[in-house]
């Protein structure tokens, strides 16, 4: 709440405005307030039955006391009457439910530490760095790499955010989010890609995966769960955006030091071989990221003339001489500049909030490496289909109760927890789907990738989704998951 709505909210029991809370007269308000909301939803539900249905989905539900503290079934054998009103206070309606209970504590997992290698200095070595971006519809984006290797060797891998703070005391704000890194093998087609494994161990803010892998060519998958890098708040409207061109008494134009600042930031994300300059293929990567166009060879010989160049590759004084550019040709508006901030991430207030720049780093023991960026058509899918395997290969599968061919994989790492819905109907009928009711109400110290406690999952027959990840909020505290999947009744 603001300030404001919190002083609103007070106000309400200062009978008398003296700053101070009649309590007896809250109370009152509160207990009102709870009746008119409990009264106005009842006859919402009972308007729509339909939406009565939809809405049993945000009812709250305790699980039972004689729950045990591993993953089990618990049941109800009643069954409401066909077409009969729900009532949420009957346990019946929660007949088929699965329940899952795990704390998690620093010792309780069983996961092989992945430890790094000795002599790792002397293996060969290559790095690539990248960005997730946290599109307008809440997906996450990122490039993709390819991996050739010329004969079998030892893989160590390691993918982390990547810190641009020149302050030791103070790293980035995005150090805390979580990166994964998915090895698929690269088929000829999107079908034959097989996982060949997956950084489930955390060292520092680095995930790590050691491994070895045959002669071959792969895909590296890029991932982040969505629990730390998700939308935030809007900055409030009384804050006026960081200037990004100014004019000097003479009436030149010049980009902001601020503005400075973050080009040599988002220089660095874009320098992907990290060797100081952008080559055409890195500067285009960031034109289809910012203008969706790309740069053709007749394009950048002309930026060689007007900008600083080195071997044919831009550099970092040239970038800047580019978006000054820019701004004069606009005269000082900022409104381009603004495009492709707001395209990297930045908010107005030149923060990087909405995207988390990661650093890639890939060991082998005996054979020089090669990665390659990718901007795949199927990225999305390939990522989704190793997501969706790393799960199902890790756990066993538990049926809904009263849904044989439904099923609920849950995978339990070192730093995530992940679930997913399979609905394996067999029928022809398309339009067997099923909607499953989440809660999490019950757990302590965990954040969802949906951004909440409860919610419902449509699952399509003959359909596998992830349900949610789930990640500590604290990493330095213990963990508690505690999740109930109940199947909704059929509209």
């Amino acid at each position: 709440m603001t300030v404001e709505e919190l002083n609103a909210v007070f106000s309400l029991p200062d009978i008398n405005k003296d700053g101070k809370l009649d309590y007896a007269e809250f109370c009152r308000l509160f207990v009102l307030t709870t009746e008119r909301c409990q009264k106005a939803a009842s006859e919402r539900l009972e308007a729509d039955a339909k939406l009565k249905r939809q809405n049993f989905g945000s009812q709250s539900y305790s699980p039972p006391k004689s729950a045990e503290s591993s993953a089990g079934a618990v049941t109800h054998p009643a069954e409401p009457k066909k077409g009969a009103a729900l009532d949420f206070t009957d346990d019946s309606v929660f007949k088929e439910i699965l329940y899952h209970f795990y704390t998690l504590t620093s010792s309780s997992l069983k996961i092989d530490k992945v430890t790094e290698p000795p002599g790792l200095q002397d293996w060969h070595h290559s790095s690539m760095r990248g960005c997730f971006f946290l599109e307008d519809d809440g997906s996450i984006s990122s490039l993709q790499y390819q991996l050739h290797l010329p004969q079998t060797t030892s893989v160590y891998l390691t993918i982390q955010p990547l810190n641009l703070s020149h302050r030791h005391d103070k790293p980035s704000s995005w150090m805390a989010v979580d990166t994964s890194l998915f090895v698929m093998s690269a088929g000829e087609k999107k079908e034959d890609a097989t996982l060949m494994g997956f950084t489930e161990s955390k060292v520092k803010e680095k995930y790590v995966w050691k491994g070895e892998l045959n002669s071959g060519t792969y895909h590296l998958l890029p991932f982040t769960s969505g629990c730390r890098l998700k939308k935030q708040r809007e900055e409030g409207l009384g804050n006026k955006p960081v200037d990004l061109v100014n004019r000097s008494d003479m009436g030149e134009l010049d980009l902001t030091k601020e503005l400075r600042e973050v080009l040599s930031d988002i220089f660095d994300v874009i320098d992907l071989d990290e060797n100081g300059l952008l080559s055409l293929e890195e500067y285009n990567f960031f034109e289809l990221r910012t203008s969706g166009e790309q740069c053709d060879r007749d394009a950048w010989a002309v930026c060689k003339e007007n900008f600083d160049m080195r071997k044919n590759q831009l550099t970092r004084q040239g970038f800047m001489e580019l978006h000054l550019m820019e701004a004069t040709e606009k005269d000082g508006d900022p409104a381009d500049l603004w495009v492709t901030l707001e395209a990297m991430g930045y908010n107005r207030m030149l923060e990087l909030d909405k995207a988390c720049p990661f650093q890639i780093n890939v060991y082998c023991e005996d054979t020089q490496v090669s990665i390659q960026p990718l901007s795949l058509d199927s990225g999305p899918k390939l990522l989704n289909k190793a997501v969706q395997k790393s799960i199902t290969v890790k756990t066993g599968a538990k049926a809904l109760r009263g849904h044989d061919n439904v099923f609920v994989y849950t995978y339990r790492g070192e730093q995530r927890i992940s679930s997913l819905i399979a609905n394996k109907v067999k029928s022809s009928d398309t339009n067997q789907k099923v909607t499953v009711h989440v809660n999490n109400e019950q757990s302590r110290n965990c954040c969802s990738s949906r951004g909440m406690t409860v919610f419902a999952v449509e699952v399509p027959a003959r359909t596998k989704l992830v349900c949610q990840h789930v990640l500590p909020i604290s990493d330095k505290h213990d963990w508690t998951y505690s999740c109930v999947e109940s199947a909704l009744p059929s509209t």
